[in-house]
């Protein structure tokens, strides 16, 4: 499966190495002063350091849209991952104390696009989304 790349802004660059490398687990790669290289499961995503953002709250100044009752904030990113990984993942976010905004849980429970999902946001307040599917044929499943 080809990889993805992900350019993306931060405004610390030290939160977003213990973040995304000591938190979330992802090696890291090449840097330089201003942005760092992340292996996110085999895909390459890259923190670059700009002015922080004007975030107000950090929930009220972005798109949401209503998905199977959640409040999805737009933009987000983030990955698909076998469902024993994202438990574990889940666990792990718990155990230290992230804050979610949208807890662990499953979507469109009984239908064919099941999914564990959950939401959180980087130091920066990227917004970020893991998921998990029991079966990944229906990862792509149109029917709900």
């Amino acid at each position: 499966m080809p990889r993805f790349h992900l350019a993306f802004a931060v405004d610390d660059l030290s939160a977003a190495r213990e973040f995304y490398g000591s938190l979330l687990g992802c090696p890291e790669g090449r840097s330089a002063a201003s942005w760092i290289d992340f292996d996110l499961y085999g895909h390459q995503i890259v923190a670059h350091l700009g002015p922080a953002r004007e975030r107000g709250d950090a929930a009220g100044d972005e798109i949401r849209n209503a998905v199977d009752g959640d409040d999805v904030p737009v933009p987000h990113f983030g990955l698909i991952l076998a469902w024993e990984d994202w438990h574990a993942l889940a666990a792990r976010l718990k155990a230290a104390g992230t804050s979610f905004v949208i807890e662990p849980h499953i979507r469109f429970a009984g239908e064919p696009g099941e999914q564990a999902t959950m939401f959180f946001r980087d130091p920066s307040g990227n917004a970020l989304e893991f998921k998990a599917f029991q079966d990944e044929s229906r990862i792509f499943a149109r029917e709900f």
